[in-house]
């Protein structure tokens, strides 16, 4: 699997945000046949830093309604990146 085609997006809440200043953890929306050596290959491919761990999670698509419709939302599949101290992504430093 390509890379590019590995992480689609980073994730940005409040808890990501603790998570990022207390434990240098980052987290990003992965695509569901990536696994945990893939994603830490390209995370230090892309953003030149050195990862330290991985873990994944699958993360279950809610139910919603529109009028009389039901449907359910997409699962999808996260990853929380912990890096090397002192290394930091760039693109969640414009904070």
């Amino acid at each position: 699997m390509n890379r590019f085609d590995v992480i689609k997006r980073p994730l940005d809440t409040e808890k990501l945000d603790r998570m990022r200043d207390r434990e240098n953890k980052f987290a990003f929306e992965i695509d569901m046949r990536a696994s945990k050596t893939e994603v830490k290959q390209a995370v230090e491919a892309l953003f030149k830093v050195k990862v330290t761990g991985v873990k994944t999670a699958i993360v279950r698509g809610k139910h919603r309604r529109i009028g009389r419709s039901e449907g359910m939302r997409p699962n999808w599949k996260k990853a929380i990146v912990t890096l090397k101290e002192g290394d930091a992504i760039s693109i969640f430093e414009g904070k």
